[in-house]
């Protein structure tokens, strides 16, 4: 006879508190990509390690749209692609080889983000790359890493040349494929993805005008690099400097907390 199905109060009680709020947030990231219209339909994926559990992450329930994701409902897997506890939905393999091979290589990428975005492809298909057109561009001068196309990521061989490519950096662009950032939390990623997604946005726009492009001098483009480094660390956020627990708060956590606000007054059925 099948096993039952766990309801969500009973899969809710089942886990540590920890992983229930990582289950909350990362529905939000999904329900905030939605919004911006940055999902793949039911394809794409965002994926975050379970706090406590290095060797297991979730992602989202393949088959669903991003505005059906909610924190019950996604999935935990280990680092072999296997689900972890009750789960009635299945991984979509692709989302497993990519997001895997960031998690396993690096224990600092807690959260990673990847899209499939019009523009985000466009750059990536530009043999230049992503080009100092912007203030999000110049900021990320010199932390963007590249990886060819290599197909449709099912093989995971591709893992070992994926992680050779990104090395130490939070930013991938994927040739001919899309983007993908990652971070200590979901914050951290999330506020590079829309730095990122901005920047090819106003890169394609640029591009398309036609008219001679003004390139930012080489000393204004280091200085916006840190300058937008320091932006992003704890207690430089604003000259405020807000505190949590003690602590300065940074401009990812702070726009992060933003958007869940957002997202709860929107639609707070990603919580459950």
């Amino acid at each position: 006879m099948p096993t039952a199905r766990k309801s969500s109060a009973e899969k809710r009680l089942s886990m540590s508190a920890r992983e229930w709020t990582a289950r909350q947030e990362l529905a939000c990231a999904y329900r905030l990509f939605d919004h911006f219209n940055w999902h793949g339909l039911i394809f794409n994926h965002i994926t975050l390690r379970v706090p406590g559990e290095d060797k297991h992450f979730l992602i989202n329930p393949f088959g669903l749209m991003y505005r059906e994701v909610n924190a019950s409902n996604l999935v935990k897997i280990d680092c072999d692609g296997n689900i972890i506890g009750d789960s009635k939905y299945p991984v979509n393999r692709a989302g497993f080889v990519i997001h895997s091979a960031i998690h396993m290589s690096r224990d600092d990428a807690h959260a990673v983000m990847h899209t499939h975005t019009t523009d985000g492809v466009a750059v990536g298909a530009q043999e230049h790359g992503l080009l100092p057109l912007s203030m999000p561009a110049v900021g990320m001068q010199g932390q963007v890493a590249y990886h060819n196309f290599e197909g449709i990521s099912l093989d995971t061989g591709e893992r070992e040349r994926m992680i050779a490519n990104l090395g130490s950096k939070n930013i991938l662009i994927l040739r001919n494929h899309g983007l993908l950032t990652c971070g200590k939390n979901l914050a951290d990623a999330f506020i590079r993805m829309r730095s990122l997604q901005s920047a090819c946005e106003i890169q394609v726009a640029a591009l398309a005008g036609g008219g001679k492009l003004h390139m930012p001098d080489e000393q204004v483009m280091a200085h916006t690099a840190e300058q937008q480094k320091q932006v992003g660390q704890a207690g430089a956020a604003s000259q405020g400097k807000p505190t949590q627990g003690g602590e300065a708060v940074g401009a990812a956590q702070l726009l992060w907390e933003a958007m869940t606000r957002w997202m709860v007054d929107k639609d707070p059925s990603f919580l459950n």
